[in-house]
């Protein structure tokens, strides 16, 4: 029998100034101004979770495991139990201009138990799905299905994608770590992602993920991009690898 799990933890948020261009947002810490419903939190390479292409010297994360079962089910899913939610601070961005992110989902969840990740670009009453990812037993992990369709002119790469199998190590996912329930664990590796804003306006990201069906066998998406000038989220191309043992920003 499946055990179940609960818990509450929440961060406070403060304000993002405009950071230099290529300053990984994550380097130290979650950012003053980013506000947080349940677990989240930032690591160095970890366990299946490297360092992200082109990143920093860390990355940020949700979890299932401490996650809250308040206002946490935004995308309007049936079935969603608890989870994490980390919202930024309000930056501007311009029409045309590209915004690029990386992504990697870790699941000990399988067969039966859909938890799923995802992130969005909100802006005032809308939102724009920017990445979703589903627990899929021997299908498609991204985009993750029955989920909200990602946002005409979102680029994702790879576009569709599987996890790699068995019971992932990663330390967010707390007591989880290094276990499996069924066919459907694994993890992602990174995905990027990339949006060309339609609209110059001011903008939020939120990055999420949420526990299905039940609370136990956690499960985390983990996400890094740039701070560039006037604090909108970039990464690096993702066609520049960074040589063994070293962080190339550009």
């Amino acid at each position: 029998m499946r055990s179940k799990l609960t818990a509450v933890a929440v961060l406070g948020g403060l304000a993002v100034s405009a950071a230099p261009a290529a300053a990984q947002v994550f380097n130290d810490g979650i950012p003053d101004g980013y506000t947080c419903l349940g677990s989240c939190g930032t690591s160095a390479a970890n366990g299946v979770v490297t360092l992200a292409p082109g990143g920093g010297a860390q990355y940020g994360y949700v979890t299932t495991n401490g996650g809250t079962s308040s206002n946490i089910n935004v995308l309007g899913i049936t079935g969603t139990t608890n989870g994490s939610l980390l919202t930024s601070t309000g930056f501007t961005a311009s029409a045309g201009q590209t915004l690029s992110f990386a992504f990697n989902f870790v699941t000990s969840d399988g067969a039966g138990f859909a938890d799923y990740a995802f992130a969005r670009l909100l802006s005032g009453e809308s939102a724009t799905t920017l990445f979703t990812a589903r627990t899929t037993p021997g299908g498609n992990t991204v985009p993750g299905f029955g989920l909200p369709p990602v946002a005409p002119g979102v680029t994702v790469n790879p576009a569709t994608v599987t996890v790699t199998p068995g019971a992932p190590m990663f330390a967010a996912l707390g007591g989880s770590s290094g276990t499996c329930y069924a066919t459907g664990c694994g993890f992602t590796g990174w995905v990027l992602a990339s949006y060309v804003v339609p609209t110059a306006g001011t903008y939020q990201l939120q990055l999420g993920v949420a526990n299905f069906s039940d609370t136990a066998y956690q499960t985390a998406l983990a996400f890094d991009f740039a701070t560039g000038e006037g604090g909108v989220p970039t990464v690096p191309d993702p066609s520049v690898v960074p040589e063994p043992g070293t962080v190339l920003l550009t």
